[in-house]
């Protein structure tokens, strides 16, 4: 079980990091003027999507509870949560500071979904060790 969990923590993390590219493509495609690094990313995106859905084995681990559950966590980490702060950030800083562009607001939301994604990975990483060390102290026989 551990094992699956394990795999699945993996494809969340790979996934996620494969959307904040996405996200940050399109702020350089607008600061560049230019579409080509939002087309590279989703071109990217779309392949690893396309090997995942017909690699038979991806289909299948990709199809599993704990997979999807972790994928799910990913979402909030870099998606919900980013969006609503972006809009409580964004709306302050415009009625405090100054006005913001869309460049501007989507540099916001970058910022706050590589820092939800920064942490989510660190959550999982802390839980690996925990576990890992609660079963070495499992096995030693300690309490």
């Amino acid at each position: 079980m551990p094992r699956v969990r394990h795999y699945a923590d993996i494809v969340a993390i790979l996934a996620g990091l494969m959307w904040i590219l996405v996200f940050w493509s399109i702020s350089v495609s607008a600061r560049l003027d230019s579409i080509e690094p939002t087309l590279a990313a989703l071109l990217a995106l779309g392949a690893m999507i396309l090997v995942s859905f017909v690699h038979r084995p991806f289909r299948v681990h990709l199809s599993r509870y704990h997979v999807r559950k972790r994928r799910t966590e990913m979402w909030m980490h870099i998606l919900a949560l980013p969006m609503a702060l972006t809009l409580v950030l964004g709306g302050l800083i415009e009625s405090l500071i100054a006005p913001l562009s869309g460049q501007q607001k989507m540099l916001l939301f970058n910022v706050l979904a590589t820092a939800g994604w920064v942490v989510y990975v660190m959550t999982l990483v802390i839980k690996f060790v925990h576990h890992l060390l609660r079963r070495r102290r499992h096995r030693s026989g300690g309490t």
